[in-house]
């Protein structure tokens, strides 16, 4: 079959019409918490992931709702995925994603502390609650030097996170403009001990010595008796971060290594740089 010219110029700009097309494809965006945006077409969705491909692959990349504060689809449609849900459900919601407590102006919270082995990057629950404590006493103790801030009650703090799927495992992957809006403070302060353990052996030597003498007091024989000991002794490296945030700016930001490797050195590095940030007011 012969093909006229003016029939292959419609084919060639066919053609290219179609792959314009595809190559002018609208995609879909997945804002994440931490505010990337990720262009992607999103392939399926169930309450716990979000499966997606990015433009021209067929990698299926699965991603978890808790991550994802919102979904621009290229249809025009919006999802809003909310933090005050419980995360392992993956509600979602199509309002509002912060669920937002009153306001209490002149307000600081202590967030949870991590408490973690930098080795291991495994973190202990019970000390990031004692660290916590800690550093929310230091702040009691010292209301009368950061007047005129007034210190959220504890109770009210891990509540106001619990409530939102919020702990010391993902504290820190939560922008601080939603915190301050979930515990509805303008003032915040965030701490994190990072940690190593090393050991090292120390000797002791004690000598003892027993003298025979003769009837002129004379020293004749000494039987000397000497005792080594070996103790094991365990060293606690830190590093101590500390910011404080003042509606959404972070106002101060210190990281401290304690002098000393003994267990609980990180409370003195904590006491340091609390007297040294902006809030503190020596009288």
């Amino acid at each position: 079959m012969k093909i006229t010219k003016p029939f292959l110029f419609l084919l060639v700009l066919l053609s290219a019409f179609v792959s314009f097309a595809q190559s002018g494809k609208k995609l879909d965006k997945i804002i994440k918490r931490d505010y990337q945006i990720i262009e992607c077409t999103v392939l399926k969705m169930s309450d716990k992931t979000v499966e997606y491909s990015l433009p021209g692959e067929t990698v299926q990349i699965s991603l978890d709702v808790s991550q994802i504060a919102k979904i621009d689809f290229a249809s025009g449609r919006s999802q809003t995925f909310d933090v005050s849900a419980d995360t392992s459900t993956g509600s979602q919601s199509s309002s509002q994603s912060i669920a937002s407590a009153d306001m209490k102006h002149n307000t600081i919270a202590v967030l949870p502390v991590p408490y973690v082995n930098a080795d291991n990057q495994q973190g202990s629950e019970d000390m990031a609650k004692f660290a916590q404590n800690d550093l929310y006493n230091k702040l009691l103790d010292k209301s009368s030097n950061i007047f005129p801030l007034t210190v959220q009650d504890l109770r009210t703090t891990n509540s106001l996170l619990h409530k939102a799927g919020i702990d010391h495992n993902n504290i820190d992957e939560t922008p601080i403009e939603d915190l301050e809006k979930i515990l509805g403070v303008d003032n915040i302060v965030a701490a994190k001990v990072s940690y190593t353990i090393g050991t090292g052996t120390t000797a002791t030597t004690y000598n003892s010595g027993n003298a025979k003498v003769s009837n002129n007091n004379k020293k004749v024989t000494t039987n000397d008796i000497s005792t080594t000991t070996a103790n094991n002794q365990t060293y606690y490296y830190y590093t101590v971060y500390f910011d404080m945030y003042r509606n959404t700016d972070k106002i101060y930001s210190q990281t401290r290594k304690p002098f000393l490797a003994v267990k609980d050195g990180w409370m003195d590095s904590i006491t340091y740089l609390l007297k040294r940030s902006p809030i503190y007011v020596k009288k």
